[in-house]
């Protein structure tokens, strides 16, 4: 059995009873979540552990994985559901806790019975929340025509828990089985990283439980208590959670800290037991809890109403961060970055972000008030990306782009449409282009590499297969090929041919795959003060 040991003062330790938390969280749980990952493991779980360790509360949070066994298998079964929390500070020191506060794990699963055992958990009248962080992909219900998946289909062709297949199809048969046990309504809180989460959940949930109605599965009055009685709040969550660094393992070590060493799992996922992040955090929930909730705020979770939580999270996600974060991800693999601390170096790269986030981001911003754009932009440029001892990669942050532009990206371009000011944009349009040059899978030298996971990938590329960097351009034949991508409001969040937002991108996307080394001369040119 796998463990992690060290000497009291090297790492801080919980002061409660572990097995009293676990015992009191089987019998009376308040908080499951789903998608235990590294977000989960040094946030929501120590957000839980310091309620505890604070006596304001005295159950812990009960886990569940629809996609990663080997989380639970590899690493949360053989720790005992244990974790060590390591904070990079960017004086290179680390600042380590050991996370119990998870009381327990459930991989659902056709060939095991944790079906029964979450249904058991779900019908208790203590239970309070759901929280989940299973990424923008596992809400998705429909393909990029607007239809059902087959999967989304079939799940809406039983209630049956053990025969879903989607996570979404899981929760409306979770709401199904509180519905029938006469329970009280409770929030289903998305603390997922994209704009309006929790009308995203909703949305998911009332599609498949619309699907059962119209199979004469459940009637009107289960629909209306799943919609409109549960409730589905804002939130906005940040902290950066890169994978697990060999260096930080090595320094664990060198302090006296056993069985830490990152390894690899069956499905190739790297695992360990600590998860190294920043310092610096935001979670913002809407709050609005039908059947009570613990005492978030007294760990450091900011609440408010729906609007100031939009404000916030559409400041996060759609100006402040996650559009800086992208395009040095869709740059860095071009120009061969392997570490994000590294990109801030480069002159060019931090002019870019720059202009995306202060110069055409900032202005159409709404100041949430609880915190103030300016200062968080001054945050993340100076701070937070600028740490070199978090070793985040442009790699892992380019998974999924397709699923990110349209928030990223696309919110901006509306509110710039909306003040007929579209024409003005020039870096958002870049960063764009950046991305198409991205999906022809050659960097800045002309050599192959292996974009970063996502759904759309084959698609795209298929569609890109036409273009080769160095070739003779046809601008015509290059619109031809851009068109019905960029004309897709599924991926953008607006028809950019529509708008005229393309002629820009287009240009772009010509001048950066004219030559090796395009890539660079264009973000000189582009960048160069004059």
């Amino acid at each position: 059995m796998s463990k992690i040991s060290a000497t009291k003062g090297v790492i801080k330790l919980p002061t409660y009873n572990y097995q009293e938390i676990q015992k009191n969280t089987i019998t009376n749980p308040k908080w499951i979540h789903f998608g235990g990952g590294n977000l989960y493991r040094c946030f929501h779980a120590k957000v839980m552990q310091d309620l505890i360790e604070k006596k304001l509360e005295n159950t812990g949070i009960i886990v569940v994985e629809t996609f990663g066994k080997d989380i639970v298998e590899e690493y949360y079964q053989p720790y005992n559901n244990q974790s060590l929390s390591v904070i990079m500070k960017s004086d290179g020191t680390l600042e380590s806790e050991l996370i119990t506060s998870t009381a327990d794990v459930l991989y659902l699963s056709k060939e095991n019975d944790n079906h029964q055992h979450l249904q058991n958990y779900f019908i208790k009248p203590s239970l309070q929340l759901i929280t989940l962080t299973i990424t923008e992909k596992g809400y998705a219900l429909k393909d990029t025509h607007g239809n059902l998946t087959p999967k989304a289909v079939a799940d809406t062709k039983t209630t049956a828990i053990k025969e879903m297949q989607t996570t979404m199809g899981i929760l409306a048969s979770l709401l199904y089985t509180r519905y029938q046990a006469k329970a009280n309504p409770i929030a289903l809180v998305s603390t997922d990283n994209f704009s309006h989460n929790g009308d995203k959940l909703k949305a998911a949930i009332e599609t498949i439980v619309n699907g059962w109605l119209a199979n004469k599965l459940v009637d009107e009055n289960f629909v209306n208590w799943a919609i409109n009685k549960n409730s589905y709040p804002f939130s906005m969550i940040d902290r950066i959670t890169p994978a697990p660094s060999l260096l930080v393992a090595q320094q664990l070590q060198s302090l006296g800290i056993e069985g830490v060493q990152p390894f690899k799992s069956n499905s190739g996922t790297t695992l360990a037991a600590f998860v190294n992040t920043e310092e610096r955090h935001y979670l913002v929930i809407e709050d609005n809890f039908p059947n009570g909730r613990p005492q978030l705020e007294k760990a450091g979770v900011l609440l408010g109403d729906k609007d100031t939580v939009n404000k916030a999270d559409l400041m996060k996600v759609c100006s402040c961060l996650n559009p800086l974060h992208t395009a040095l991800a869709i740059f860095g693999c071009l120009l061969g970055f392997n570490k994000i601390y590294d990109e801030m170096q480069d002159e060019y790269l931090l002019a870019l972000i720059k202009k995306i986030g202060y110069d055409e981001s900032l202005p159409v911003v709404e100041d949430p008030k609880i915190i103030n754009p300016k200062s968080f932009i001054d945050e993340v440029i100076d701070v937070r990306f600028n740490n070199p001892n978090i070793p985040d990669t442009p790699q892992r942050i380019a998974t999924d782009t397709s699923q990110k532009v349209s928030v990223r990206f696309g919110e901006t371009i509306k509110k710039y449409v909306a003040l007929n000011k579209v024409h003005t944009l020039e870096f958002i349009p870049l960063t764009i282009a950046g991305w198409l040059r991205y999906l022809l899978a050659v960097d800045d030298n002309g050599n192959p590499f292996q974009p970063s996971p996502d759904p759309l990938l084959t698609e795209l590329q298929a569609q890109l297969k036409d273009i080769k960097l160095g070739q003779e351009i046809d601008p015509q034949k290059i619109h031809e090929i851009l068109k019905p991508i960029l004309s897709n409001a599924a991926i953008f969040g607006s028809n950019l041919v529509e708008i005229g937002i393309n002629v820009k991108i287009e240009k772009d996307f010509i001048s950066l795959i004219e030559s090796p080394n395009a890539v660079r001369k264009t973000l000189q040119q582009k960048l160069t003060a004059k």
